[in-house]
């Protein structure tokens, strides 16, 4: 596996448990050997059959007979489809085999299949009754790795667009013709146009410093020397792959739709490929953790751990990033919108203590509201950084990258302007709390 010659996959979803896996039927009995026969079901296993690579190791979360119910009695297993020999070599096939390949809306490249697993034989890995807890180790770099996919679509859908809006011609300038020689000017001289392109390469942008900065903070809390910043950086870490993975997912596949809404009619049919990206980026927002299950995850765990230390330090590093930038007239337009948001996500918070405790409904019912208003402000934060860094460069004499440089201090004022008022449109919907949400009766749907 770690010289590519095998491929892997991870087996958690049956047909009647999802997100709930403490139903999951899959069974484990002890051979006496050190291994066990694995029995049961998994569905949406990516790439689960494929004649790809010579081997494929099956990572499985079944329950020892007589473990616990519920997910305190789940345990993982290594199932390859193929033994192993004592020397390294594939043997016979094991007792595996996929039921079906799913039909799917998109990622037509990866087969998702229904694996069947009888008297499979697997081995134990870690320790018995301890199998989420592996798992998810898996499953939170997988969710960072989501959040990723999500703006990789968004930004190949974005440079498909923007160059689409170069060349297309219809219609006149409002405030007059721009190419006089032409028939009409290119569509990218229209204030809606660039609306919807500076929307997305805006949220793009802060999207990839977002991610830098996560893997930086994953760095920190893997290698950093003091004890004290590991710490920090690993509870900041946690706190935001929920936010990363949900984020930049929703915000991908409505970026992809809005860079096909760039073709017309022609982004609605298949020739100039943009549909694909609309398929494609729709799975992210579902798999590794659907994210209304990432914004109850934010919610429900990640702000009360450890009484509240991941989200009052991240709010301590905006906040502080703040006050060090206040004097700064050249920043004054970031921080202070920076800063409006920063509020505006505290404000929420202390709504939620104040509000969620006696009645949780609240906080189901404000929980994707939450996710995107913090994912807003870290976005923003990401805005105010660069912008630092490029006012910096620009003032140092930078004049190779000078109109690069430009861009990104318009790019983060449009993000200011047009996109950080949106915390307060989450905040309030937030703080309506949720009666209206939950009155009507299940019959009124």
């Amino acid at each position: 596996m770690v010289d590519g010659t095998w491929t892997g996959t991870m087996n958690l979803t049956e047909p009647h448990c999802g997100t709930d896996l403490g139903l999951l039927r899959t069974k484990a009995v002890p051979q006496g050997d050190g291994s066990y026969k694995i029995s049961g079901q998994k569905i949406f296993i990516s790439a689960g059959e494929h004649d790809m690579a010579d081997n494929i190791i099956h990572l499985v979360l079944a329950r020892i007979e007589g473990a616990p119910e519920g997910t305190k009695g789940i345990s993982l297993f290594i199932v390859p489809k193929f033994h192993v020999e004592a020397g390294g070599s594939v043997g016979s096939r094991n007792a595996v085999s996929c039921g079906a390949i799913e039909h799917k809306m998109g990622i037509h490249g990866n087969s998702t299949c229904v694996m069947n697993y009888d008297e499979a034989t697997g081995y134990l890995i870690g320790a018995e009754n301890k199998g989420l807890n592996a798992m998810f180790v898996m499953m939170n770099e997988a969710r960072l790795g989501v959040g990723l996919q999500g703006l990789c679509i968004a930004e190949v859908a974005y440079q498909n667009a923007a160059n689409y809006a170069r060349e297309r011609i219809q219609g006149r300038s409002l405030s007059g013709p721009k190419e006089p020689d032409r028939q009409a000017d290119p569509i990218i001289v229209h204030p809606d146009v660039r609306r919807t392109l500076m929307t997305i390469k805006a949220f793009n942008e802060a999207g990839r410093a977002f991610t830098l900065w996560t893997a930086l903070k994953s760095d920190i809390a893997h290698r950093g020397d003091n004890a004290a910043d590991r710490q920090t950086a690993d509870d900041i870490l946690g706190l935001v792959t929920p936010i990363l993975k949900g984020v930049l997912t929703d915000k991908g596949f409505d970026h992809a739709v809005m860079a096909q809404q760039m073709y017309g009619g022609h982004g609605y049919i298949e020739e100039h490929g943009m549909s694909q990206y609309v398929r494609d980026a729709r799975i992210a927002m579902i798999y590794e953790g659907a994210n209304g299950v990432q914004a109850l995850d934010l919610v429900g765990r990640k702000l009360g751990m450890n009484g509240g230390r991941a989200v009052m330090a991240l709010f301590k590093e905006i906040g502080d990033f703040c006050e060090e930038n206040r004097s700064n007239e050249k920043l004054s337009l970031y921080t202070k919108g920076l800063k409006k948001g920063l509020n505006d996500v505290q404000a929420a918070t202390m709504w939620f203590m104040q509000n969620a405790m006696a009645k949780p409904d609240n906080a189901g019912a404000g929980s994707t509201d939450y996710m995107h208003l913090f994912g807003l402000v870290v976005l923003g934060y990401m805005w105010a950084k660069m912008a630092k860094t490029a006012g910096e460069k620009l003032a140092g004499g930078d004049t190779v990258r000078a109109d690069y440089l430009r861009n990104k201090l318009v790019t983060a004022k449009f993000y200011m302007e047009r996109i950080m008022p949106e915390t307060a449109l989450r905040r309030a919907r937030i703080e309506a709390g949720a009666e209206t949400v939950m009155e009507l009766a299940a019959e009124a749907f």
